[in-house]
């Protein structure tokens, strides 16, 4: 929490005047010299707390690589930090106030906590497996909503091959429950999720830093989140689904997965 806060600072100083915008893998995909700030002084401080740490950082390495990344980590670190210094970049460089800090934490390759904090509203949502999960200290649950009409949604157009797809998604959901809202920022999503302020969340061809800080709040907070074809979610999983659990069955029968989705 507190680099996540050090980090969150950085936001709020320079939200919508970020010295430089450059592009990455797509026009859809942008990286500003604030994001690798952030993720430089998160490193430094968990590394100068955990010396034995790893780091997993979306400023580090290329969409996709999470496997061949993983791998390469030192066998005898104890600690691996999936770290997504301004998930919502886009949002940042615009001046839109949906963009949080993402930091979760991998301990003998499970996943034991999570740590999303939007410095905007100064809302710290964290959560350990097993233990639950809290915003801003105080206890936090899923929502009750059982029926898939009445949920409220969330999901986002991803930067890469399958945004026509999940596109196609919102607009086949838009008439199926109460609503969809799409933030910007798949943390924030999941965050919600875990918070029950949102129902349900689903996404195509994200990355370990967008959804490991995530996937922990949601599980702490007694929801489920899996693949889109139901398996379990592990580091490498890239096209997510997460509700509140009610739904989960749901969600999964009318996300049309008929399709080249695979789980990595």
């Amino acid at each position: 929490m507190e680099a996540a806060r050090v980090a969150g600072d950085l936001i709020r100083r320079y939200i919508g005047r970020p010295e430089q915008t450059l592009i990455k893998s797509s026009p859809h995909d942008l990286v500003t010299e604030v994001d690798k700030a952030c993720q430089d002084v998160i490193m430094d401080i968990l590394s100068q707390m955990y010396p034995e740490s790893a780091f997993l950082g979306e400023e580090a390495v290329a969409p996709g690589s999470v496997a061949a990344t993983l791998a390469a980590q030192e066998a005898d670190r104890r600690f691996l930090w999936v770290v997504d210094p301004i998930d919502g970049t886009l949002n940042f460089i615009r001046g839109l106030p949906a963009c949080t800090v993402s930091i979760g934490l991998v301990v003998l390759g499970e996943p034991v906590v999570g740590v999303i904090y939007d410095p905007l509203r100064d809302e710290m949502f964290a959560g350990i497996t097993g233990q639950g999960a809290a915003l801003n200290g105080a206890p936090m649950r899923v929502s009750d909503v059982d029926d898939l009409s009445s949920a409220l949604l969330a999901s986002g157009l991803p930067t890469g091959d399958y945004r026509g797809k999940n596109a196609e998604q919102i607009r086949r959901f838009g008439y199926q429950v109460r609503n969809v809202r799409a933030f910007g920022s798949a943390a924030m999503h999941l965050a919600y999720v875990a918070a029950g302020r949102l129902d349900g969340f689903w996404e195509n061809d994200l990355n370990a830093w967008d959804l490991l800080a995530g996937a922990v709040l949601v599980k702490a907070a007694g929801g489920e989140i899996t693949d889109a074809l139901g398996a379990p979610y592990t580091l490498e999983t890239r096209h997510v689904a997460a509700t509140n659990g009610r739904i989960h069955s749901e969600l999964l029968r009318d996300l049309d997965v008929d399709h080249p989705l695979q789980s990595s």
